[in-house]
């Protein structure tokens, strides 16, 4: 399954018909709707369209828009009155910087993107196979039958040095990955307090919540200065994506600075590997939670592999209901769950007027369990996106890789990894919860399990 979204039609409104959109309801003194996007911040965008297209919302003393349908969310990524600003970037500053690929706007970006995108086109996919392989059969060797699966670490593990394997060829394997499955935790959990409670010099003092995570990003940044170094030291050129940004030219045709190095591993390595490990706890719990589509990947691999041999990356784009068991998992539990962009000038999005300056903030999680949108839109079934049935979906309801030049460019290397160990968990294992797991959403930049604890069992 595929999900295309294409450039809606422009409305044309006339300055005297644009409105102000309705203030949502719910705020409170001082924090506005900060409270309750800190206490179930999932329930509260979900409801957003009950107030409108577009409705207003107050962070602490600001004024933030919300759109609230796939189609305005749509127009919203793909005009470029709006850029990659507001308070979720800003929480992000200290971890992303200010000149990676994620954050950058305008002439930088677009430079940024050519840099990058050889190394997710399509054609370099498969060169990224046997890791990929290795990596998830690697996952079914190291687990035993009966034994209890800390999910968390696992699905971490597998990410990291997925990533590092492929576009960083070195050995930054299971000493570092750990340090980042912990240092990432922590950070993004305080990254997101800071995005929705804009408390300014109150996180700078030396409480022990600060302190701990000011400890784990000066971690993530030391993991990445590791990396570049022995890198460097090496002499080694290896076709990847850190040699092409240790040799990428700016505008001027110079070197890139080191700072912008270093944005673009921290902007590769953390949030890919955050967004992919939270999609693999989201599968594993899937596969524990509906063991008939389990059985269903597992028949599947068989009727591919003839059930002589472990699935392989070749194997994938057959792997039908296998996709679309990974594309379900992403609409119900996207691991970006929010986003925010900042217009630039005076403009208008679905008929009301949006300011210069203003930030927007909308909400894939809700957008992807719209029931306007969705039948029974808080089922889990793969099979709605079938061939068939596909068509019943909106454009713009589905977009868990974004859409337009913000794009996610490693889209498609991300699918690959994730439907490749899907089908190689399925395979050998049925996988049941186990007492003290806990698969309620966690929330922070992003969504994930809060803790949970898997026990496989061989077929």
């Amino acid at each position: 399954m595929t999900v295309e979204s294409v450039r809606p039609e422009p409305q044309i409104y006339a300055e005297s018909e644009l409105r102000e959109p309705p203030l949502a309801g719910g705020a409170v003194p001082v924090l506005g709707h900060g409270l309750k996007l800190v206490s179930d911040p999932l329930a509260f965008m979900s409801r957003l369209r009950e107030y409108g297209d577009v409705v207003r919302l107050k962070l602490g003393p600001k004024t933030v828009y919300a759109p609230t349908t796939p189609a305005l969310t749509g127009a919203l990524a793909l005009n470029p009155d709006f850029i990659i600003a507001g308070p979720l970037w800003e929480s992000l500053e200290g971890l992303l910087g200010k000149e990676g690929v994620a954050t950058a706007n305008g002439p930088r970006h677009r430079r940024q993107r050519r840099t990058i995108q050889p190394a997710f086109k399509l054609d370099a996919i498969p060169a990224y196979g046997p890791v990929m392989e290795e990596e998830a059969h690697a996952l079914t060797e190291r687990w035993q039958p009966g034994e209890t699966i800390d999910c968390t670490s696992e699905s971490f593990r597998v990410a990291v040095r997925i990533a590092a394997r492929c576009l960083l060829r070195g050995d930054y394997m299971d000493e570092r990955a750990e340090r980042l499955c912990v240092a990432l935790a922590t950070v993004f959990r305080g990254m997101y307090r800071r995005m929705v409670v804009p408390l300014g010099p109150l996180y700078n003092l030396p409480l022990p919540p600060n302190r701990k995570f000011n400890r784990a990003l000066a971690d993530l940044h030391l993991l990445v200065d590791e990396i570049v170094a022995e890198r460097r030291a090496s002499g080694q050129k290896p076709d990847d994506l850190l040699t092409a940004l240790l040799e990428a030219k700016d505008e001027n045709g110079d070197p890139i600075g080191e700072q912008e190095i270093h944005d673009q591993v921290v902007a590769i390595v953390t949030p890919g590997s955050e967004t992919v490990a939270s999609t693999i706890m989201w599968l594993l719990q899937v596969l524990a939670e509906h063991p008939e589509h389990a059985d269903r990947v597992r028949d599947e691999v068989e009727s591919v592999t003839g059930g002589v041999r472990p699935v392989a990356f070749e194997d994938v784009r057959k792997l039908r209901h296998t996709n679309n068991v990974v594309v379900e998992a992403m609409r119900l539990r996207p691991a970006v769950w929010i986003l925010t962009r900042r217009a630039v000038t005076d403009t208008e999005l679905g008929g009301y007027r949006i300011p210069a300056g203003a930030d927007i903030v909308y909400s894939p999680y809700a957008i992807q369990r719209d029931p306007e949108s969705y039948k029974d839109n808080l089922e889990f079934d793969p099979d709605r996106w079938l061939p068939d049935r596909v068509k019943d979906v909106p454009k713009h309801a589905m977009a868990p890789f974004s859409v337009g030049n913000r794009k996610c460019p490693s889209d498609h290397f991300s699918m690959a990894q994730l439907s490749l160990i899907t089908a190689a968990l399925s395979a050998k294992y049925r996988f049941e919860q186990v007492a003290g797991s806990n698969d309620r959403t966690r929330v922070g930049i992003t969504l994930r399990p809060h803790r949970l604890l898997l026990k496989p069992v061989l077929r």
